[in-house]
């Protein structure tokens, strides 16, 4: 095979040589061997991905066994669970298209790299390398740090955070009974964005199956990065990349595995980011689509109380796959050289009592719901799946915040009461702008029987309740959310998918000529260039 690097310029291709050699790479190999990138996203932040450097080192014993050469470098990576509930938090899906451009700077920029292998976890961060992934198109594998193990139920953790907030236990009590909860290095235990998008790599075919929930910091997920690094290297032997695997059959096969696991709703965005990539139209009305014909077939917190390393030991991915096989494309490519139909016909049957079949459903379709109306005539979000069944039909009273804080200072001064539906806007992409996870706000309006949070930002894939995001056109942007009073009547309906304000459409009108934007000045940097170039969110949330 003709290497990246021969096809330099010769006087180039020497300086290029010399350059690698100086940093510690033999001249055998800068002779011989493919070159092969390892982006990582190892830093000593996020306990997701504390463990990434250890497995860079299996990666690279599988690269080097079959034959290639690894040269590893970084890029960034925030976690969200530190970054939740104030600025910080409007960093972190900006942040996404960073690492999709440092990691195209790094490959294409160098020009010398034949394949490449993303070490990463947690929420933003496998979004950004699978973007890079499309955007470059060279033989690429993901590998994933894991899930760490819990000690206590999901049910346990949620009700240590409700009696912090009720002031029934200290600081201190809190920290550790969540060490229980959190017990290490590793991804966060639930079926939030991060194990979400790791479970959807599966499904992608960029991942070998099995390998999203093998828990962190044990023997298979060491066994798991180095087969990967000399499955990459089959990879780059056979010109297959990531275009040939990450097709139209293969990111529907997606949004019906999202479906039925009851995954993180961020998919909405990170998914259609992908296919814009790829080159691929993605709607969130085919999400729609999809979603009302696939029941959900796994009770994984938020959906039920058992986290993402029970799913794994009750089969994982794999034996959730095998359930809907009647419904998939199975002949998506995997990068392992199988189709999905392969690797589903191989694989086990799960363990019933937590992966259900098709035929004995946990829930009926509609795990996730776009919800229109005239409060949201480009849609909005819902994880049904989630919602308790008394909050399935709601009417409220519009409570309206124009930022996160105000709400949260509104509840510190208990101003927020049963029956409201809690409007937070102008925190959308361009309005936040960077469009914050107002999980903090879905947990603290739990403890208020009744009430909703309907919103132009997003949320955890860990929230649950009557949590309504994402929701179009923003504030920003003029939509109708904007234009909401205090004490407007709010109507949903999740069995006819509405979303309506009580208020005329000559009331609308009326308000809409007397509206001012809220504008937040003084932003700069990437915040400011977000608010400039960002999409909105039904289209990803990215860069035009």
């Amino acid at each position: 095979m003709e290497r990246a690097i021969d096809r330099l310029e010769p006087f180039q291709r020497a300086i290029s040589k010399a350059h690698l050699a100086a940093a510690g790479i033999s001249l055998e190999s800068l002779d011989k061997k493919p070159l092969i990138a390892i982006a990582n996203s190892w830093n000593e932040v996020c306990p997701g991905h504390e463990p990434l450097r250890q497995l860079a080192g299996e990666v690279k014993k599988g690269i080097l066994e079959a034959g290639g050469e690894p040269i590893e470098f970084n890029t960034i990576a925030m976690c969200d669970g530190i970054a939740q509930g104030h600025s910080g938090m409007r960093y972190c899906l900006p942040h996404r298209e960073i690492i999709t451009d440092s990691i195209e700077a790094m490959v294409i920029g160098e020009g010398v790299f034949d394949g490449i292998v993303f070490l990463g976890a947690c929420d933003k961060i496998i979004p950004g390398m699978l973007n890079a992934a499309a955007r470059i198109n060279l033989p690429s594998i993901v590998v994933t740090a894991g899930p760490c193990y819990s000690k206590i139920k999901p049910s346990e953790s949620k009700e240590l955070r409700q009696r912090f907030l009720r002031g029934e236990i200290t600081e201190r009590e809190l920290i550790n009974g969540t060490l229980d909860y959190y017990t290490g290095p590793g991804i966060c235990p639930f079926l939030g964005t991060a194990n979400t998008m790791g479970a959807l790599c599966e499904s992608l075919g960029m991942m070998l199956p099995g390998g999203s929930l093998i828990p962190s910091s044990t023997s298979m997920r060491r066994f798991q990065a180095r087969e990967s690094g000399a499955v990459l290297m089959k990879l780059v032997e056979k010109g297959i990349r990531p275009s040939r695997i990450m097709t139209k059959d293969a990111l529907e096969n997606t949004i019906i595995l999202l479906s039925a696991i009851g995954g993180s709703l961020n998919a909405l965005i990170h998914l259609p980011a992908l296919a814009a990539e790829l080159g691929i139209a993605l709607e969130w009305d085919d999400f729609s689509e999809i979603t009302s014909k696939t029941p959900v077939l796994c009770g994984i917190v938020p959906n039920g109380d058992k986290t993402v390393v029970d799913l794994h030991y009750a089969g994982g991915i794999p034996a959730v796959l095998k359930e809907l096989e009647s419904v998939l494309h199975t002949e998506a490519l995997n990068v392992n050289g199988l189709t999905l139909g392969e690797i589903v016909r191989n694989a086990k049957p799960g363990d019933p009592s937590i992966i259900h079949s098709m035929e004995n459903p946990l829930a009926k379709a509609d795990g996730i719901q776009v919800l229109y109306g005239n409060l949201a005539p480009e849609g909005a979000l819902v994880k049904t799946s989630a919602v308790p069944e008394e909050v399935k039909i709601f009417e409220g009273t519009a409570r309206v915040f124009n930022s996160e804080e105000e709400c949260y200072e509104a509840f510190h001064e208990k101003k927020i009461k049963t029956g409201d539906a809690v409007i937070v806007r102008y925190e959308g992409p361009k309005g936040g702008p960077g469009m914050k996870e107002l999980h903090r706000i879905t947990e603290i309006i739990k403890s208020i029987p009744r009430t909703a949070v309907i919103t132009d930002g997003r949320f955890s894939g860990a929230s649950g309740g009557l949590s309504i995001g994402y929701l179009c056109p923003e504030a920003a942007e003029a939509g109708p959310i904007a234009l909401i009073k205090d004490g407007d009547k709010i109507q949903v309906d999740l069995y006819k998918g509405t979303l309506k304000a009580e208020v005329t459409d000559e009331e609308m009108a009326k308000r809409r000529e007397e509206w001012k934007p809220v504008v937040k000045n003084g932003e700069k940097g990437l915040l400011a260039r977000y608010a400039k170039l960002s999409n909105s969110a039904k289209l990803g949330a990215s860069f035009r």
